[in-house]
């Protein structure tokens, strides 16, 4: 067996877009939604390191491996007159997982979080992955069970900015 690699945690690059596309396909697959995914290396390309980037990403490899990923953005806290640091997607490859690798991910965006002045870091998790939610409880995260996400897309989000009946498709 290889001894293991030191962790690196990097900002994504152009060329990661093909990677951060796979990661995100092996994330939905995990989370039962491969079937909802259409992103592809030019979204990626165009959202992440376009003329307005509307997201960030860091890739953790070991070695040269690589074995996860974050995917995040800022938000903006009116309450606290400060931006918040919003984490879309977290993913270690199954292989790599019980490793620390997740927790330097979350550490790395907190630092992050921490430096450009944010209020908050925080995520959605699904509520049936048990490993997730105990792994952020001791963390120190906790459930914002007062909110609910509310979602409008699709047909709903066109009616809703034209005027029409949003409520009329289901999410």
């Amino acid at each position: 067996m290889k001894p293991p690699q030191p962790l690196s945690i990097a900002p994504a690059r152009p060329a990661d877009a093909g990677l951060i596309v796979a990661l995100v396909r092996e994330l939905a697959e995990y989370e039962r939604l491969l079937d909802q995914v259409v992103i592809s290396d030019d979204d990626i390309q165009r959202d992440l390191f376009g003329p307005r980037a509307y997201a960030e990403a860091v890739i953790a490899r070991a070695g040269d491996e690589p074995v996860g990923f974050a995917l995040w953005f800022h938000n903006y806290s009116t309450f606290a007159g400060r931006p918040g640091l919003y984490l879309e997607d977290l993913f270690v490859r199954p292989a790599f997982r019980g490793r620390g690798y997740g927790e330097a991910l979350l550490r790395h965006l907190a630092r992050i979080a921490l430096d450009r002045g944010c209020a908050r870091f925080e995520w959605a998790v699904l509520d049936w992955n048990a490993p997730a939610l105990a792994f952020y409880r001791k963390l120190g995260a906790v459930p914002m069970d007062e909110w609910t996400v509310q979602r409008v897309s699709g047909a709903a989000l066109a009616a809703l900015a034209n005027g029409g009946n949003a409520g009329a498709d289901k999410q």
